[in-house]
């Protein structure tokens, strides 16, 4: 019988209630893999596997998902329903579509086998999460969209703990990871409007290419009034696209 699936989750404060002793639980995420892991494990488990000819294949059958999509089909591929919908508002009966008002989002919905392997995995909670630097929530203040997506050359508001920018090492600052490519984009510390322990408001640079995005912080920020020896980074779970 294989493994059963498990997860743990750790607990956080949390402040948008009364209750001192209220707290919310966050899964703890213990890597990222890739489209190119996904094979190596697939190989490792059927040795019959080529992974040059699987790695074409589903290249081959991305694209072809896309092109559907794009093209308005409703496409069940792999762990999800893909669709498409509309966002904006129309303004009478022959509204015409204007980019700047109006655009296509991706819908994803989960197919029942993976809702299923999620709400059978086994749960360990492991009581209240280190009092470290830590993310809860990213808007993106045109779109008023959460955890989700930034707009290049507007603002986003981040919300966590001990999240503030401070400390003189080259490396303190808050990136932005282009997932693709691994390349780094660094926010200009005159882009950062308001430095909190709990939120920073950033301008996001103009120039960012589309692609999707991970944000990280790297702080020597202390509650105590002594910066840290050494600076601390968080990576915020949540893959944010920039279209």
């Amino acid at each position: 019988m294989a493994d059963k699936n498990s997860v743990f989750v750790e607990l956080h404060d949390l402040t948008l209630t009364e209750r001192i002793d209220d707290r919310y639980g966050r899964v703890v995420s213990t890597k990222t893999v890739t489209e190119d892991d996904l094979i190596k494990i697939a190989v490792s488990r059927r040795t019959d596997l080529n992974p040059v000819t699987l790695k074409a294949s589903l290249d081959i059958v991305n694209g072809i998902a896309i092109e559907q999509v794009a093209n308005g089909a409703g496409v069940k591929y792999g762990l999800s329903y893909y669709g498409l919908d509309v966002k904006g508002i129309f303004i009478g009966d022959n509204a015409k579509w204007d980019g700047k008002q109006h655009r296509l989002s991706v819908r994803a919905t989960p197919t029942a086998e993976l809702r299923e392997a999620v709400r059978n995995a086994s749960v360990s909670v492991r009581g209240m999460a280190s009092v470290g630097t830590v993310v809860n929530a990213i808007t993106d203040v045109a779109s008023g969209e959460v955890n989700s997506r930034l707009t290049p050359g507007g603002g986003a508001n981040i919300g966590g703990n001990k999240i503030k920018i401070t400390g003189d090492n080259p490396a303190v600052g808050i990136s932005l990871i282009n997932q693709e490519t691994q390349a780094e984009t660094k926010i200009p510390p005159t882009s950062v409007l308001v430095n909190e322990p709990k939120k920073l408001t950033v301008i996001i640079p103009a120039n960012l290419l589309a692609g999707d995005y991970k944000l990280c912080i790297t702080t020597q920020f202390s509650s105590s009034s002594q910066t840290l020896k050494e600076p601390r980074s968080y990576m915020f779970d949540y893959v944010l696209a920039v279209e």
